[in-house]
């Protein structure tokens, strides 16, 4: 089959945020089925794109708020306002329809369109619902938007995630509706979409690299407790969050708690052993120097990829209920609480051992083989829909203008979703 894989950011050589993971890993696994697959959409500046000559780049393009100064990001609320989308789908709109059109026309003939997310989707929709497609949603997008909302600073940061939730719900439903299949990456997420939606999606279990990851080496620890994210992803920020304010408090002064990763503002942390590391140079690295590894996530949809991850490398862990999500088969070196002085007393336990000269770390490569494999099988069986001759028949979504006043714009800083989910 020749698949067309429309993406707001294209894969690359050295994915590092959870979305570039998860697209690297899918058009591995497209490749891997024997398919052609053409890619279109933006480069990050900076970023070395995969290789291959099917790739067909809409321009450079920064898509992270934290990246960005006041002026880029009014630019881009003016233009979400303007053309009535959400803020993520305004920054796709570089392009204009027009070449996103004679892209398309120039790369047929082909068997179907592979919407990777919604922000470039939603943003060219009546273009690319022209043709077949299969629609992969990372996250149900509009709940991360409205869980946001409620968790948002001020009245202006409500009202602006509230308003992405709003269009986000009427772009997810066309997109789904109109998919001849879905795919999430979560069970939860199948049934997001509505009923109707859920009987055309399928779960895709997923790795972090396509090659087997090798073992974690106990002898580089660096640090007790290691916790790595973009935490100006919202929903990522709200699980550190909790972990620093809920469960720090409880844990001994004398453990060390190594936070890593892009931050927009700094918390102030009592705990006198906790030391914000910004981006690092090898976030693996960084996880292998780890004794323990908690995994905190409080909400937010689709899977974790930093679950998957630790347990590709046989790293113990604590984890939420909420870090587990798509994940099937725990390992036996992974322990789960939601109370806040369970989380803490797990991660006592688990640095005491390790400290006594345990590492309890387990090898990953049965799990990653069977993530692997079971992610080929799904795709396989997705695949067929695309030569069916029956489309499903897509809603009629009408975009009402938004008559709330924003205020003082300047107060805009928040992160809404920016190219998807996060390590």
């Amino acid at each position: 089959m020749h698949l067309v894989f429309v993406s707001s950011l294209v894969p690359v050589e050295n994915p590092s945020s959870g979305f570039d993971i998860a697209n690297r890993i899918v058009l591995d696994g497209l490749r891997a089925l024997g398919h052609r697959v053409s890619v279109i959409g933006y480069l990050q500046p900076g970023r070395t794109p995969v290789s291959g000559d099917d790739l067909h780049l809409l321009g450079e393009l920064e898509v992270t708020n934290a990246k960005v100064g006041a002026a880029t990001k009014l630019r881009w609320l003016a233009s979400a306002f303007l053309n009535r989308t959400t803020l993520s789908s305004a920054k796709m709109l570089k392009a204009g329809e027009t070449r996103m059109e004679a892209l398309l026309g120039a790369l047929q003939p082909f068997d179907g369109l592979i919407l990777n997310s919604v922000q470039l989707p939603a943003a060219y929709a009546d273009i690319v619902l022209r043709y077949p497609t299969i629609y992969i949603a990372h996250n149900v997008e509009a709940d991360s938007a409205s869980e946001n909302a409620a968790s948002a600073n001020g009245l202006v940061e409500r009202f602006l995630f509230e308003r992405e939730a709003g269009y986000l719900r009427r772009f997810e439903a066309r997109l789904t509706h109109s998919a001849r299949g879905v795919w999430t990456f979560a069970e939860a997420d199948r049934f997001g979409f509505g009923k109707i939606v859920s009987d055309r999606a399928s779960v895709l279990p997923l790795v972090t690299q396509w090659a087997s990851p090798p073992a974690a080496t106990p002898e580089l620890l660096q640090h007790d407790l290691g916790l790595i994210g973009t935490w100006s992803w919202k929903p990522n920020r709200i699980g550190l969050d909790w972990f620093l304010a809920e469960v720090t408090p409880l844990l001994p002064l004398d453990m060390t708690i190594a936070i890593a990763g892009q931050m927009p503002d700094v918390p102030v942390v009592p705990h006198p052993g906790v030391r914000f590391t910004g981006r690092v140079a090898d976030a693996r690295a960084f996880v292998c120097a780890s004794a323990v590894v908690p995994l905190v996530a409080r909400g937010g949809t689709g899977v974790q990829l930093k679950t998957i991850e630790t347990f590709e490398l046989g790293m113990p862990s604590v984890a939420t209920r909420a870090s587990l999500r798509g994940i099937d088969a725990l390992p036996d070196n992974c322990a789960v609480a939601d109370d806040p002085a369970v989380f803490a007393q797990r991660l006592i336990e688990r640095v005491a051992s390790v400290r006594a000269g345990n590492p309890g770390r387990v090898s990953g490569a049965a799990f990653h083989a069977a993530q692997k494999n079971a992610l080929l099988l799904t795709m396989r069986q997705g695949l067929k829909r695309l030569g069916k001759n029956e489309t499903p028949a897509a809603e009629t979504i009408r975009f009402p203008v938004a008559k709330s006043k924003v205020g003082d714009v300047r107060a805009f800083k928040f992160s809404v979703h920016e190219g998807g989910r996060s390590r």
